[in-house]
């Protein structure tokens, strides 16, 4: 472990100038950021499709309409003044994890930080919706972007919908508990359907899939995970950890959007044996749940930390890579490397001298 040389976070080959363009267009949270209940600032995972539409606020508008009894058009101004909440949840994005997975599929290389929590304010989708005046017969309610691209050789605007009666839930301002691609940025409208919606986005992607030609599950609530601050100091390139050794704090957050967050486990040995950790209050039924246990690293050698996560309905992460060909809901167990003792060489700091 100690010999792991640069490059060799994943064991699948090489990443391609493809992936990297993709990579250095968006990023994914520090690990150490899980200290915060609330992401900081400019440190959320970030994921863009396609290109960031310029929006004018002085002539934005939003329309609402399709299978309904009153479309009409807002502007910013107005949707600000209109009744408010902020509401804590945990975004994630589906690919998550993806970069591990062997043979890796072609997208956004996530190894695994692609998550963050932040208070969201804005108004509630459903009172847009009666306000319009939803006609009897609606299945889906669309959310059309501005941001438009080609993608599977469809030219596009990122479209994604949910059911009406998923819309119609009290907490959606944002959609609390599902994957990151359900949250569509810069809107120009909202359709409601009287039929199934098929766009690529819905349709084709974002689907699990293991078998060539196989449609797939489509992915909506985000499986559980759980994530550690990892501990001592990292090797720059392998990101390899070192720590001195003493009884240590291992600290971390969890989540799902399939049930409450119910135990946290935590392992030093690869997942050979487990400890409970001890929970902390939630923040709110939609973000993650701090977590913190203690280690006894006393004795100099090479560990693999692991951290798993179980909700309320029984989810478990499991210990190996879920693949499928669109590397989605892949929640394996987080496992880091540490060696416990000092670095081969130390050079002291030159105000300690």
């Amino acid at each position: 472990m100690r010999s792991r040389a640069a490059g060799t976070l994943i064991e699948s080959p090489e990443i391609t100038p493809d992936e990297l363009q993709l990579a250095v267009r968006n990023h994914s949270m520090p690990l150490e950021a899980l200290r915060y209940p609330i992401t900081p600032l400019g440190l959320h995972y970030l994921l863009i499709h396609f290109d960031i539409p310029y929006v004018d606020p002085d002539t934005y508008e939003l329309f609402i309409g399709g299978h309904v009894h009153n479309p009409f058009r807002v502007n910013l101004e107005e949707l600000k003044s209109r009744p408010a909440k902020t509401l804590a949840v945990t975004f994630e994005c589906a690919g998550n994890g993806r970069a591990r997975l062997a043979p890796r599929p072609l997208s956004q290389p996530w190894l695994g930080e692609a998550v963050g929590t932040a208070e969201w304010t804005g108004i509630s989708l459903a009172s847009i919706l009666r306000e319009a005046g939803v006609r009897d017969g609606a299945v889906d309610v669309v959310f059309t972007g501005l941001d438009r691209g080609v993608q599977g050789e469809v030219d596009q605007q990122y479209e994604r919908s949910l059911s009406i009666e998923d819309a119609m839930r009290d907490e959606v301002l944002v959609v609390p508990g599902w994957y990151g691609m359900t949250h569509v940025k810069w809107l120009r409208s909202i359709t409601v359907l009287d039929r199934e919606f098929e766009g690529y986005q819905q349709a084709r992607a974002y689907h699990f899939r293991t078998v060539e030609g196989d449609a797939g599950d489509p992915v909506t609530r985000i499986l559980p995970r759980a994530l550690m601050v990892p501990p001592g100091v990292p090797d720059f390139m392998s990101r390899m950890r070192f720590v001195e050794a003493a009884v240590i704090t291992i600290e971390g957050r969890a989540w799902s959007g399939r049930g409450a967050i119910e135990r946290v486990e935590f392992s030093s040995d690869g997942g050979a044996s487990w400890s409970e950790a001890k929970l902390e209050d939630e923040l709110s039924p939609y973000a993650w749940r701090g977590w913190k246990t203690t280690w006894n690293a006393t004795r100099p050698g090479e560990y693999e930390l692991c951290a798993r996560a179980t909700d309320s309905s029984g989810n478990v992460q499991p210990l190996e890579q879920n693949w499928n060909f669109e590397g989605v809901q892949n929640n394996a167990v987080q496992r880091i490397h540490v060696i416990v003792g000092p670095a081969d060489r130390e050079q002291a700091p030159v105000d300690s001298l």
